[in-house]
């Protein structure tokens, strides 16, 4: 299996952010991972997945981080589809 996981970085509010995702096996109907397990700043913010319309952490996290995290695996697979 080929690895997927790729690196994030973002500031907010002058704080900085680097991680990592790593997209699960499962995809949706777009052919898009269900969900994405997150590292930010060497600590594990939890899985996002995409639901009605707006990203959603299995964790409490703050809605600004959990919003922002999702922007990044947007531009990531954004980017993916210009590619090809």
């Amino acid at each position: 299996m080929e690895d997927n996981i790729f690196d994030i970085a973002f500031e907010v509010h002058d704080q900085k952010y680097n991680g990592w995702v790593n997209p699960s096996d499962k995809m949706n109907e777009k052919g898009k991972p269900i969900s994405f397990h997150v590292v930010l700043n060497d600590v594990s913010f939890g899985y996002l997945s995409y639901n009605d319309v707006k990203w959603i952490a299995s964790e409490e996290r703050p809605a600004e981080l959990v919003h922002m995290v999702g922007e990044q695996i947007d531009k990531y697979y954004s980017g993916i589809n210009q590619e090809t």
